[in-house]
């Protein structure tokens, strides 16, 4: 079974080629463990539900070699660009919406304004309290 099918088939948030998996929601399964091994997905396939900027980064930061979601924002897209990360999605989304459904996802708006991966880790690592 490939990444991509479960992802879908067992419902996880997130799963990388390493075999880490997680059903956490948001960018806690990203940056959770990249504070104990920055390149924590160094050369990894990665498949998760959701990537907007904030995860796009995290991800760059850490080494990602390619990364399928089914939804990606435009920031995402743009980040995953920059960098050379092959990627693939299904939807594109202007920007990852809160859990609310009325904005922005906070973890999208904190780092909005940074192009450094490095910076958006330490940023979003804050706002997170880790």
């Amino acid at each position: 079974m490939n990444l991509k099918q479960e992802l879908v088939e067992k419902d996880y948030s997130i799963i990388a080629s390493n075999g880490y998996s997680s059903y956490d929601s948001g960018i806690k399964p990203v940056i959770v463990p990249m504070c104990q091994d920055i390149a924590f997905f160094k050369d990894c396939c990665v498949a998760d539900k959701l990537i907007g900027k904030a995860s796009a980064m995290l991800l760059v930061l850490s080494g990602v070699k390619n990364v399928y979601t089914p939804v990606l924002s435009k920031a995402g897209r743009e980040v995953f660009d920059k960098y050379g990360v092959a990627y693939e999605y299904d939807t594109l989304a202007e920007y990852i919406v809160n859990r609310k459904g009325d904005g922005m996802c906070p973890m999208e708006m904190t780092v909005k304004d940074i192009d450094d991966p490095k910076e958006a880790f330490e940023a979003l690592k804050r706002k997170l309290a880790l």
